[in-house]
């Protein structure tokens, strides 16, 4: 296998003759490759981030959920008593905990602004409640509650964690969606400027046929010419592409979903797949493209 590839990028100077070194398909293969290479960066690192984000919202939320409890000002004190107590029963409860009035002004301070009078308004008291790995019973929750805690009103995130984590794979899926889409233009690219060689070398193939070239020898000099073209131009479109990940924002708690594009941990490894990735394209595209107009010319 190894003795083959160094074999085929080694190629055969009679047969490299027939391939343009230089020339609108050269140039044209290696912006291809490049462009398209630069663009699987930004993808990749796009359906990565947005899988870290489905996992960590998915993981985060899943165990976590949020007890309102409305009720008038001399009655809140007595009925969180009475919630945190049905909780500190309820199976599959870790821990629960009532959020002080610092932390519901810092929940609260993003739409109202840092000076709201927490405790002059009739705002809910909530507690953050943890769940166990096995969770706990809503629905029953629910009705004890209602029961004991006429003001208390359940929030399991599940109304809306689903759809978030609904939305975040599916744009994983359109990041790979696209790497496939980048891959298919790439394909095209290379094989509009390997039949613009070809035809434009007629006349060459045509003497070469004359001295006892077989077709499959000379389709092997296009086919490495233009894997080549494309395995360097991609390696130039991947590097830049990280450089340009790398001046990314890094991800930041307070930053949101945009701070944290970037690549993590191995997966700074994975743009190395696209210049072989690119390279293999190239490889099949081209004898496609070499095989069929061979057999076309006269």
């Amino acid at each position: 296998m190894v003795s083959a590839l160094l074999a085929f990028a080694a190629g055969d100077r009679q047969a490299d003759r027939v391939v343009p070194p230089t020339g609108f398909t050269a140039r044209l293969t290696l912006f291809a490759a490049a462009a398209m290479a630069f663009l699987a960066v930004f993808a990749l690192a796009l359906s990565l981030a947005t899988g870290r984000l489905a996992d960590r919202w998915g993981e985060e939320l899943t165990r976590s959920s949020t007890l309102r409890i409305s009720a008038p000002a001399d009655q809140i004190q007595a009925q969180t008593e009475a919630a945190l107590r049905v909780l500190q029963t309820t199976p599959g409860v870790a821990s629960a905990r009532p959020l002080s009035d610092e932390e519901q002004r810092a929940l609260l301070e993003p739409w109202f602004g840092p000076d709201m009078p927490v405790d002059q308004l009739p705002i809910p008291q909530l507690i953050d409640i943890t769940e166990t790995a096995d969770g706990y019973d809503a629905q029953g929750l629910r009705l004890r509650l209602a029961g004991e805690v006429p003001g208390a009103v359940l929030d399991d995130h599940t109304r809306w964690r689903v759809p978030m984590v609904r939305a975040a794979s599916r744009l994983r899926l359109l990041g790979w969606v696209s790497i496939l889409l980048i891959g298919g233009a790439m394909a095209a690219m290379i094989t509009l400027a390997a039949n613009a060689a070809l035809a434009a070398n007629a006349q060459v193939i045509a003497v070469m046929r004359l001295v006892g070239a077989r077709d499959g020898y000379i389709a092997q000099a296009f086919v490495r010419r233009f894997t080549l073209r494309a395995l360097g131009g991609a390696a130039a479109g991947t590097a830049a592409g990280i450089l340009a990940v790398m001046l990314l924002p890094s991800a930041q708690t307070d930053g949101g979903f945009l701070t944290g594009l970037g690549f993590q941990g191995l997966h700074w490894f994975t743009p190395l797949m696209i210049p072989p990735a690119a390279a293999l394209v190239g490889f099949l595209a081209t004898r496609a493209a070499a095989t069929k107009t061979l057999k076309e010319l006269p």
